[in-house]
């Protein structure tokens, strides 16, 4: 597990951030604890938690929560903006936040993040984690077209498509990765119409599918590495977090898939296998353990696949994919959770450091990828909580 940065001065933790945001010309390498303080610490303090932040599915507590965790995170990142999975991640959590609560400044901060960066993709051509950075590019994309925003994607998008498919050799063989790559190529359908993107994009989802996911447990291993690793108690290895970024990943390309796309309600049939045994393992105190079968070896709850969680469920309550007598008590009791681990400057913790399996962390671990799926969640339970307010006024609403 990569190490936090906390032990070095605040001066010099601010000069590798201001390093890292020239980019690779910036004359400097960091090293790899150096590279993961960018991305997140755990404070080496006992913190306060915010005591001003109601858990209530009411859009005014639900943005001040919002805003409470994306100011703090906004602040201390910015610096640091780059083309990696990790803030990747941020991002989609900033650019929902801004649809949210109506604040255009995060939004602002994306398209200059974009901007600087030329809206190029990450290094590694065809790699899922260094596409990631395209489902920002092209949510600003569609808010406001341009095409110099999509046109380095288009570009390398286009060049995996003139390659002949390669069923032995899988481009996402991680579950991780149907979150960071299949929502850009499905959002690339939605700003060009070429239904050849959400081709490739179901034929891949397929493959890692029927290596990495179990028909009985309606859950996904992490990697093939994975599929028969046990758990303290016998049973198998399933990382919070990985399913996080399936379930978030099933949202996010269904959000942009046709009702009539040939391959639509496999996916759906999907998202509610796995809503299914989700609820089932949800903790007593609405967050979910970094291994999904093993509650009782993991002391904490892991904040980030639990935001994930959270997010997909709501959105499967607010699209109607979802019953909503069985699930809104599972949103309701996971944003409870997820605010009860808001730190008074804003910060947000528990959550397990870049990984791929369940691991130790402590209390107040934070990292940008956990704050993204928070603020993805946030802006699905703030939808929520604006459906139950105009059910009020409309008898033929039922909530």
């Amino acid at each position: 597990m990569i190490q936090c940065m906390s032990t070095r001065s605040p001066w010099k933790i601010w000069l590798l951030i201001a390093v890292m945001s020239m980019g690779p010309q910036g004359g400097a390498q960091l090293t790899a604890a150096e590279q993961s303080w960018a991305v997140g610490d755990e404070a080496r303090k006992v913190l306060p938690l915010a005591t001003d932040l109601p858990a209530t599915i009411d859009r005014r507590d639900v943005e001040r929560a919002m805003r409470k965790v994306a100011d703090w995170e906004l602040d201390r990142a910015r610096p640091g903006f780059n083309l990696d999975w990790t803030f990747a991640t941020l991002y989609t959590g900033f650019m929902a936040a801004s649809r949210s609560t109506g604040d255009p400044k995060y939004r602002q901060a994306m398209y200059e993040m974009g901007h600087s960066h030329e809206w190029a993709l990450g290094p590694r051509t065809g790699h899922a984690d260094d596409q990631a950075v395209a489902q920002t590019y092209l949510e600003l994309y569609l808010e406001h077209p341009d095409p110099a925003e999509i046109k380095p994607l288009r570009q390398q998008f286009d060049t995996i498509l003139k390659s002949p498919y390669d069923d032995k050799n899988l481009p996402w063989w991680w579950c991780d990765a149907l979150f960071m790559a299949p929502a850009a190529w499905a959002r690339l359908y939605k700003a060009t119409g070429d239904i050849s993107y959400l081709d490739y994009m179901n034929h891949e989802w397929w493959l890692t599918s029927a290596l990495l996911y179990d028909p009985s447990e309606h859950l996904f291993s992490r990697d093939a590495s994975f599929l028969d690793k046990k758990e303290a108690n016998g049973k198998k290895v399933f990382w919070s977090r990985g399913n996080g970024w399936v379930m978030a990943g099933l949202v996010r390309v269904l959000q942009e898939m046709p009702a009539d796309y040939p391959d639509r309600e496999r996916f759906v049939t999907q998202f509610r296998e796995m809503s299914a045994s989700l609820a089932k393992l949800q903790g007593s105190d609405g967050l979910w353990r970094p291994g999904l079968l093993d509650a009782s070896s993991y002391p904490l709850p892991e904040v980030s696949g639990s935001a994930f969680f959270t997010y997909a469920i709501a959105w499967g309550v607010n699209e109607g994919i979802l019953d909503r007598q069985t699930y809104f008590p599972v949103v309701q009791r996971g944003w409870k959770g997820l605010i009860g681990h808001i730190y008074a400057d804003g910060r947000l913790g528990s959550m397990q450091p870049v990984g791929a399996a369940p691991g130790d962390f402590g209390p107040t671990a934070s990292y940008v990828f956990g704050v993204g799926a928070f603020l993805l969640a946030g802006s699905e339970v703030n939808r929520m909580a604006l459906q139950m307010v105009t059910s009020v006024h409309s008898p033929r609403r039922g909530f």
